[in-house]
């Protein structure tokens, strides 16, 4: 039976399920002539701000509602617990920044501005969505409405040739990566009977069904299957194939967007439904994430060695980012997400995979959209993409520049930052898990991404500009940019904080026991 208490822990979902729909009649419905409506920022300003408020109210909730029958402590379709309110403060402070630095952008850039506020709060739910779902058929559809309206994002520009051939090829991978998810849902579905995780996880609890043939010959596929979509979401390698061109053709501020909320959304998802779900196999899937990060931090890495198109390069780097996050999945302790003291078989390692994740994604939002920032304001103010328009960007605008070099210098790994924190989390869990040759190709690919990182800086510090007219920065884009700078040294030199949340964060409902 749904309760009261049911809604009450679904508010912030809600605020922003009517908030979306408010600001989509707000602007089919304003006075205010066609094309002027980036006013629209306001509303959806407060309704990211009620939600980030009533996300901070449930930060220690620990419940599974929305039940899926009416029989006593039967198990929900929806986790809210401190996982859950991670990604709900993620996602709305993901959005929060960006809709701020997006707004000249967007305005210089099309006529339909008030559907791109509301865009973006159904992103930022769907986001929450992936990160709370405990049901097959929940995840498959917040995946989904995840997937739609960043299509939509990507092809933003109707005008711009690049912008929709990036969506098409987003949407025609999306398609079919969609479909793979489909099938590995079925397959758990027809082993087990049931869609929910908690009863899927009792299921495999249970050594008889365990000992039933040709389990591992359905539960292994359907792992790879499963893994094709939430890799798809991550970008991580071999699922990797849309991001260059979706994020070389899609809006700047879209693909500042997509290169965080998506990827986190992603890697909740695969953390909620593998943890949750499938704890009884989690060194077959942990093995097989230890491959993929491997593969994607290395393939990622050498790509963006020849781009010349920022966008792209970025793109290359978002892969390879991934791939070092996966890491964290791959020593992930199944004990500690479920609160077992280290005394009791808790943490096996000093430093736990998935806290390590969740640090890294907490460095990675502040340096990756800072740096986006910096490049939507060179990309409007200075009409360039390519990675030779940061020539004598020192001289154009010396904080743009001096605030890049630092973002830079975190997506390498090198302290005092944010960036330095979360490599240090998460090579610390693959060693703490004697995962050494793991952590060592994630440093040697530190190394590699030190050449091309270090061309942007070069162009900036040594090469004259063509034209060496100052950069006026908006003052959204200055403080924008100021934020993610000041939090990506404040986490470098003052992690403590940060690691604790990251700490309380990892807890889900279910983990283990199979039940509410």
């Amino acid at each position: 039976m749904i309760d009261a208490q049911n809604f009450i822990l679904f508010i912030p979902e809600t605020i922003l399920v009517v908030g979306g729909i408010v600001v989509l009649f707000m602007d089919m419905f304003s006075r205010r002539r066609k094309g002027t409506h980036t006013w629209l920022i306001w509303p959806t300003m407060a309704v990211l701000a009620l939600t980030l408020v009533a996300s901070f109210t449930q930060v220690n909730a620990m419940a599974s509602i929305f039940p899926v029958s009416d029989a006593p402590n039967a198990p929900g379709m929806y986790a809210v617990d401190p996982f859950t309110a991670f990604f709900r403060i993620f996602a709305v402070v993901a959005t929060g920044m960006v809709l701020i630095a997006s707004v000249g952008y967007i305005r210089g850039r099309t006529a339909y501005r008030g559907e791109f506020f509301a865009l973006m709060i159904f992103a930022t739910l769907s986001i929450i969505l992936m990160a709370g779902a405990t049901d097959l058929i929940m995840i498959i559809l917040a995946l989904e409405f995840l997937s739609i309206v960043s299509y939509v994002l990507t092809g933003y520009l109707r005008g711009n040739p690049r912008s929709n051939e990036g969506a098409v090829k987003y949407f025609l991978y999306g398609s079919i990566t969609t479909a793979i998810t489909f099938y590995g849902a079925s397959l758990l579905y027809g082993l087990t009977g049931t869609t929910n995780l908690y009863q899927i996880a009792a299921y495999f609890n249970d050594p008889a069904n365990l000992a039933k043939p040709n389990v591992l010959s359905l539960v292994l596929p359907a792992i790879v299957f499963l893994l094709a979509g939430f890799g798809f979401k991550i970008a991580l390698v071999p699922f990797h194939q849309w991001s260059p061109d979706a994020y070389e053709g899609a809006p700047t501020p879209v693909t500042a967007f997509m290169s965080v909320g998506p990827k986190a959304a992603g890697l909740a998802m695969l953390l909620r439904v593998f943890a949750t779900g499938l704890p009884e196999f989690t060194p077959r899937w942990a093995a097989i994430m230890v491959g993929i990060a491997a593969v994607s931090m290395t393939l990622g890495n050498l790509a963006a060695l020849g781009q010349n198109n920022m966008k792209r390069l970025l793109a290359y780097s978002s892969i390879a980012q991934a791939g070092y996050m996966a890491i964290g999945v791959g020593a992930v302790s199944i004990a500690a997400i479920a609160g077992v003291p280290a005394s009791e078989g808790g943490a096996g390692s000093p430093i736990d995979g998935t806290a390590g994740v969740l640090l890294y994604l907490i460095g990675y939002l502040f340096t990756n959209l800072g740096l986006f920032t910096a490049v939507i304001a060179v990309d409007y103010l200075a009409g360039s993409e390519l990675v030779n328009g940061y020539a004598g960007m020192l001289r154009r605008s010396p904080f743009l520049a001096i605030a890049m070099t630092i973002f830079f210098l975190s997506l390498i790994g090198i302290p005092p930052t944010a960036g330095f924190i979360g490599k240090l989390w998460v090579f610390g869990s693959a060693v703490g898990n004697q995962l050494y040759v793991l952590a060592v190709v994630g440093a040697i690919n530190g190394v590699i991404s030190v050449f091309y990182y270090f061309r942007v800086i070069k162009q900036m510090y040594f090469v004259p500009a063509v034209n060496d007219e100052p950069l006026r920065l908006p003052l959204s884009i200055n403080a924008i940019v100021g934020v993610c700078l000041a939090l990506t040294l404040i986490i470098g030199i003052f992690p403590g904080p940060f690691i604790t949340w990251a700490n309380q964060s990892i807890q889900m409902v279910g983990v283990l026991a199979g039940t509410r």
